[in-house]
């Protein structure tokens, strides 16, 4: 099945975004201009998310490039004004180097602007502009250990995304290694939540079975969206057509996997993959068996890991717990060991996460 961006909505034209507000978010005081906060390019398009255009920004007092997503609230039904509205409700309770950061939120009769962090590009724009329409296994691992370090941080909190894939991961320069953070939580459902079990959400070809069926699910179906973009990543393409059954279309090695491009990939790939891609919801393999599976437990993905955690002063994908496995790695096979790296705790213990 061929790669290309699937947008869940139809686009249309903002009116003039200088509008007298109220501020949701409390560091913000009620009945201001957002012009008068903010600077919007109404010509600087920076994509579509669910619920509305994302134009470029800036933060008039600091100068900080923002991206601000304007909701038109007179042409979208309810239900996706609450789905914006949980969105919003979720990303205010995360804070970690691997989500987007939300800045604030304004509300008027007519519209609503949600002000976040600006990024460079997603990872489906990455794959789509690199040389072979995919892209190589050492960067893929690179963007996959951040993307699982991110969602074990939501499953912690007990918080599913439900619409994972390329487009949602973006990233925060136009480095080779960049790094990368989850957005577009609008379909994001909190374990426990009534609505949780059964509502269809999410872009189909990255959902998992239970959900197309309606069945119940949990935390695996994030993994399965994992398995997707793990695969579309490495081949440039979708692993299932729609019209076919999925079931069928697993157990068909030479269907899932054909000679182009796949005879180049490691078969440690493909089988991770293929432990991502798992019908049933127990065999599914979790965030930490991901993690901790040979394919990403590899010393030039640590090193390149830990390379732009030093860069970046914070450490929070890697743990120091792994750093004498790796150092006596090194030396068992005569490799340079850098003793550069930054030593910084890890958020996770800070917060305590698994």
């Amino acid at each position: 099945m061929e790669l290309c961006s699937l947008p869940a909505f139809a686009i249309h034209s903002t009116e003039d975004l200088s509008l007298s507000i109220s501020v949701s978010n409390c560091q913000v005081q009620e009945n201001v201009d957002i012009s008068s906060v903010y600077q919007i390019f109404a010509d600087e398009v920076l994509g579509s998310g669910q619920f509305g255009i994302v134009y470029g920004g800036k933060h008039r007092k600091t100068g900080r490039d923002m991206a601000i997503k304007v909701i038109d609230k007179m042409r979208f039904p309810t239900k996706q004004e609450s789905q914006l509205r949980n969105e919003v409700a979720i990303l205010q309770n995360l804070h970690h180097p691997g989500i987007v950061n939300l800045e604030c939120m304004f509300e008027t009769p007519e519209r609503v602007f949600v002000v976040m962090e600006k990024l460079h590009g997603d990872m489906l724009e990455m794959i789509l502009s690199s040389e072979k329409s995919r892209l190589p296994e050492r960067v893929t691992k690179f963007l996959v250990s951040q993307i699982l370090v991110a969602l074990r941080h939501l499953h912690f909190k007990n918080i599913v995304h439900c619409d994972l894939k390329p487009e949602n991961v973006l990233l925060a320069s136009a480095d080779p290694f960049p790094q990368v953070k989850l957005c577009d939580f609008g379909f994001a459902r909190i374990i426990g939540e009534k609505s949780f079990r059964r509502s269809v959400v999410g872009t189909p070809a990255y959902l998992a079975p239970e959900v197309l069926r309606s069945k119940g699910y949990n935390r695996s179906l994030d993994m399965w969206s994992v398995g997707v973009i793990i695969y579309v990543s490495l081949s440039g393409t979708f692993p299932f057509n729609e019209d076919e059954d999925i079931n069928d279309q697993i157990q068909n090695a030479a269907f899932m996997y054909p000679a182009n491009p796949w005879k180049e990939t490691s078969g440690e790939a493909i089988d991770l993959i293929n432990n991502l891609l798992q019908v049933k919801m127990r065999k599914r393999y979790s965030v930490d068996k991901s993690l901790s599976h040979p394919w990403l437990q590899d010393y030039q993905t640590w090193l390149d890991l830990r390379e732009f955690e030093t860069r970046k002063g914070e450490r929070y994908i890697t743990h120091e717990s792994d750093d004498a496995r790796w150092e006596d790695y090194s030396l068992e096979h005569s490799l340079q060991y850098p003793k550069h790296f930054i030593m910084a705790p890890n958020l996770d213990d800070m917060e305590e996460d698994p």
